[in-house]
């Protein structure tokens, strides 16, 4: 096992080594394997990116994220820019066509709210917005709402896990109730466990899924 002082010097490194961020402002901490990102980055999507990053390395089992976006007043859009950036960035999107999404933007804020068919388009919709000039934070109030009939749903996950070269399934326990998915046991990378959300939802059907996997 990695300890506290390894992990933390592999979150530093890869931060250094990935060229979409500049890490000069991102300070890293861990006890317990429990990393906690600190610092200021310029724009909500560096935020996200550093979360991404470190969720990449062994050994992490949690992740607190408290970098703050602090975004130059100077030529800073209003929340009507953003606004409009935000309903043209979905209305854009291949992947939400027909969906139906209102932002609604204050202090920066984008609050995203409406109904999908499909879990990936909620995500996809939050991608849209979050690299947007000017975005504070971004809080997902889509509903997913399906009228597939949520059939074998369970199996069709399971079948998916193992199909997944990357996600060691043998110890993922998979609860079906109506179209809700609920994950438990254990991964061996907080990676793994946004891969298997992933897979969850992307299962006809599916409108809800809730992670409790740990990492060891």
């Amino acid at each position: 096992m990695k300890t506290d002082a390894e992990i933390r010097r592999d979150v530093e490194g890869e931060l250094l080594w990935d060229p979409s961020i500049d890490d000069k402002r991102i300070g890293v901490t861990v006890h317990d394997g429990v990393v906690t990102l600190t610092g200021d980055v310029p724009h909500y999507s560096d935020r996200c990116i550093a979360e991404d990053i470190a969720k990449r390395i062994s050994g992490v089992r949690a992740i607190a994220n408290d970098i703050q976006v602090q975004i130059q007043t100077s030529g800073m859009p209003t929340d009507t820019d953003i606004a409009e950036a935000a309903a043209n960035a979905l209305r854009w999107n291949v992947s939400l066509s027909g969906a139906s999404i209102k932002p609604i933007v204050k202090d920066g804020w984008v609050t995203l709210g409406g109904q999908v068919s499909w879990g990936y388009q909620r995500t996809a919709a939050e991608t849209a917005v979050r690299n947007l000039i000017g975005v504070k934070g971004v809080s997902n109030g889509i509903r997913v709402t399906s009228n597939i009939k949520p059939t074998d749903v369970k199996q069709k996950i399971e079948d998916a896990f193992k199909r997944h070269a990357v996600l060691d399934a043998k110890d993922i326990e998979v609860d079906v109730e109506g179209s809700a998915v609920t994950l438990k046991g254990h991964v061996r990378t907080w990676q793994e466990r946004e891969d298997a959300s992933r897979a969850a939802w992307a299962a006809p059907g599916v409108i809800d899924v809730e992670n409790r996997l740990l990492v060891q």
